[in-house]
C-alpha cells in the first residue's frame, strides 16, 4: 500500500470533523445532506465527462489505484547493479551473451531496449525509439494527472453552486425562523464538500501522480543511458559513475563505496 495517501486522507477527514466539533458545528450535517453529495460528486463527474474524452475518463479508477497501491518499480541502486553486471558480461563475452538475460527482465521498456541492442540496431535508432517511448508515456501520465487537477478546480465552484441551491430552497419558506436558520447552515455543507474534495483529495492526487510519473521517467532515462553505455562497450566502473548522477548524494556515496569494496574483493 502507498501508506502516505491513506495517512493524508485520514488526517484530512480528522481535521474536518475535529474542526467542526471545536467550532460547535453539527457534525451530523455532513451525512444528513444527500443533495450536497449529489451536486459535488455527480457534478464533478459531469464536468470531467464534458472536459475529457471517454477513453481518458475510464482510467479514473486505475489512476486512483496507483495512488493507493505503490507501483512496482526497480530502484535506482538495483538498476545500477544490474547494468554493472551486464557490462561485465558484455566485455567478456559480447552483446549476444545478454540474450539469455532478456527473459529475466520484468520491465517491458528495459526488455525492449535490450532486444534492440542485442539485434545490432544503430545506437541513434535505439536512442530515438526509447526517447520517443518516454515522451509518449510522459504525455499519457500528464493527461491522467490533469483529470484530477481539473476535478480539483471544478469541485470548489460546484460547492458554491450547491450553497446557492440550498439558499434558494431555504429562503423559499421564511415562516419558521428556526427551520430557516437550520436550512441556511445546511446549504453551506455543499461548499464544505466542494472545497474539501478539491483541495484535500483531487489536487493532491494529481500532484502524487505527477511525482510518480517523474520518478518513473527518471528510471527510464537511467535505462536508456545504461543500454547505450553497454552498447558502446564502456567499462563497469564507467557505467557506474555515469548512472550514479541520477542518485542523491547519499545514495551515490553508498553505491560508489559498495562498488569500490567489490573491486577490492576481486583483486
Amino acid at each position: 500500500m502507498e501508506i502516505s495517501t491513506i495517512i493524508g486522507l485520514i488526517l484530512g477527514f480528522v481535521a474536518l470533523i475535529l474542526g467542526m466539533f471545536l467550532k460547535g458545528a453539527p457534525i451530523e450535517s455532513l451525512v444528513s445532506n444527500p443533495a450536497a453529495f449529489v451536486i459535488i460528486l455527480v457534478g464533478t463527474a459531469a464536468t470531467l465527462f464534458v472536459a475529457f474524452p471517454l477513453s481518458e475518463v475510464k482510467k479514473f479508477p486505475v489512476l486512483i489505484k496507483l495512488t493507493m497501491v505503490k507501483p512496482k518499480m526497480i530502484s535506482k541502486a538495483e538498476l545500477i547493479t544490474l547494468f554493472m553486471e551486464w557490462a561485465t558480461i558484455t566485455r567478456r563475452e559480447g552483446l549476444l551473451a545478454l540474450e539469455a538475460k532478456v527473459e529475466e527482465i520484468d520491465d517491458d521498456f528495459l526488455r525492449g531496449g535490450m532486444r534492440m541492442i542485442i539485434d545490432g540496431n544503430d545506437q541513434d535508432f535505439v536512442q530515438d525509439v526509447l526517447t520517443e517511448d518516454i515522451a509518449a508515456t510522459e504525455e499519457r501520465h500528464r493527461a491522467g494527472a490533469q483529470i484530477f487537477s481539473q476535478a480539483g478546480m471544478y469541485a470548489p465552484t460546484l460547492g458554491v453552486l450547491g450553497a446557492v441551491v440550498g439558499l434558494i430552497a431555504a429562503l423559499s419558506d421564511m415562516s419558521d425562523i428556526a427551520k430557516l436558520s437550520h436550512a441556511i447552515s445546511g446549504a453551506f455543507i455543499a461548499t464544505v464538500f466542494g472545497i474539501f474534495t478539491g483541495y484535500v483529495m483531487w489536487h493532491p492526487i494529481a500532484n502524487k501522480l505527477k511525482r510518480l510519473s517523474k520518478k518513473e521517467m527518471e528510471i527510464r532515462l537511467m535505462m536508456v543511458e545504461g543500454l547505450l553505455s553497454i552498447q558502446s562497450g564502456v567499462s563497469t566502473i564507467a557505467i557506474q559513475q555515469k548512472l550514479a548522477v541520477f542518485l542523491t548524494p547519499a545514495e551515490r556515496a553508498q553505491i560508489l563505496e559498495k562498488g569500490a569494496g567489490e573491486g577490492e574483493q576481486k583483486e
